[in-house]
């Protein structure tokens, strides 16, 4: 059996076709960090995937035009961090602009390698940077996990229509 789509309903404008497309997949939240000659930057991030167990690496997503980019284009190394579903908040003040991410209100300490590590998440990573790939107004950064801690405690954070929710179960 063949289907045809409702033509009425198809879209020509990509990049919108792309955000529609998206706001309908869950998808796990987390926090990216570095540090540069003038502090710490940050970013919330939806991107994040586990590339490969041999060498261990991950990969994620930060746009050029974003205030975290000068830094993270010259990191050497930078914290990966898995939110939980009692962090909205946290994932709210990474993903906007100007707001003051590692003000009084984000718990946080320097860690291995001179990355920021954020307190009281799920999990966390302390990554090398190994490459930075361009794709459109995007660089998809390659990092290999050099150290972390699994052990915290909660359910996950998942970001899905456009807003910060736990999973339901």
């Amino acid at each position: 059996m063949t289907v045809t789509p409702d033509l009425a309903r198809l879209r020509s404008d990509t990049p919108a076709l792309l955000r529609s497309v998206f706001r309908r997949y869950a998808a796990g939240v987390a926090v990216i960090t570095a540090c540069g000659d003038a502090g710490p930057v940050g970013f919330t991030a939806t991107s994040l995937t586990s590339v490969s167990a041999e060498p261990p690496l991950v990969s994620f997503g930060v746009g050029t035009g974003s205030s975290s980019w000068p830094v993270i284009a010259e990191a050497g190394h930078v914290g990966v961090h898995i939110l939980g579903e009692h962090q909205q908040d946290l994932a709210a003040t990474f993903a906007r602009s100007g707001a003051d991410r590692f003000g009084p209100a984000t718990a946080w300490r320097t860690g291995p390698e001179g990355a920021p590590v954020l307190d009281g998440v799920l999990a966390w990573l302390v990554c090398r940077v190994a490459g930075r790939v361009p794709a459109g107004d995007h660089r998809i950064v390659l990092a290999e996990v050099l150290l972390g801690d699994p052990t915290g405690d909660g359910r996950p954070l998942v970001y899905h229509q456009g807003r910060f929710d736990g999973l339901r179960g």
